[in-house]
């Protein structure tokens, strides 16, 4: 399969827009959606879907807190998702590349920053000149490089990937083939695990038992879990809610008050 026009067109425009929509809601960044988004438009969304979906899983527990740079797995989804359609060798290749895509995007993101703190200094001297029309305009050009940051790296991407990768998969060693494949299986397990390290594992082992009986013995679909699982969920907010309102109850209960009706006492 060979990238059409309009559609590294769409993927670059996305790309743009999606890293400043990152500085507001971080939503279109999200790795289920990049994938969604290049899925479609690459015109196979299960693909999208899948390369997405564990990358998600990987970046859940990260955060570029104070300004530390992370890998962005937003780039990795989308150019995953793209070399995974054109190669056609399935969403676990797509996983296996985006996953090296998403480690040199960390060193992007870094050149990316330096050039707004450029901006910023910038900015700093207009206030300190009290040229305050030159401050709409820097904050203007901070978006624009931002955006940039990943439209730039993408668009070049994808211009020499349609031929490269194409070329690339049909002369790869078995070998390094079935590696990525394999890497790409064994990352929505890193993904679970370090999601399972945040979360409160322990009080709710149970659930995880249950979960993982009914998806490696009885087969049941990973939808049928989810319904079981936010009916777990319901279960355990009503339980505590109730033990809250019963533990308030109990020391309104106890509470002894010192004067009485007349307040003489």
């Amino acid at each position: 399969m060979h990238l059409a026009a309009y559609q590294i067109i769409l993927i670059t425009i996305y790309a743009f827009i999606a890293i400043n929509d990152s500085m507001i809601s971080n939503t279109l960044t999200q790795p289920a959606i990049a994938g969604m988004i290049a899925g479609l438009i690459m015109g196979d969304l299960k693909v999208g879907l899948m390369v997405g979906g564990t990358l998600q899983l990987m970046r859940l527990g990260i955060a570029a807190f104070g300004g530390a740079s992370v890998p962005d797995y937003f780039t990795g989804a989308v150019l995953g998702t793209v070399f995974a359609v054109i190669s056609g060798k399935g969403a676990k290749y797509g996983i296996g590349l985006a996953v090296p895509v998403s480690l040199l995007m960390l060193q992007l993101d870094v050149v990316a920053r330096f050039c707004n703190v450029y901006l910023l200094h910038a900015i700093d001297r207009a206030i300190d000149q009290m040229k305050l029309n030159r401050i709409p305009r820097l904050v203007l050009s901070g978006s624009f490089l931002w955006g940039l940051s990943r439209a730039v790296p993408i668009l070049l991407m994808l211009l020499v990937g349609d031929a490269a990768v194409t070329t690339i998969t049909e002369n790869m060693p078995v070998w390094l083939m079935t590696g990525l494949k394999t890497a790409g299986g064994v990352m929505p397990v890193v993904g679970v695990g370090i999601l399972l390290h945040y979360l409160p594992t322990k009080q709710y082992i149970p659930y995880l038992l249950l979960g993982f009986f009914l998806a490696a013995y009885l087969k049941v679909p990973m939808l049928g879990i989810s319904i079981i699982g936010v009916i777990a969920a319901m279960l355990v907010f009503k339980r505590d809610t109730s033990n809250q309102t019963t533990g308030v109850q109990a020391t309104t209960a106890n509470t002894s008050f010192e004067g009485g009706f007349s307040g003489d006492e």
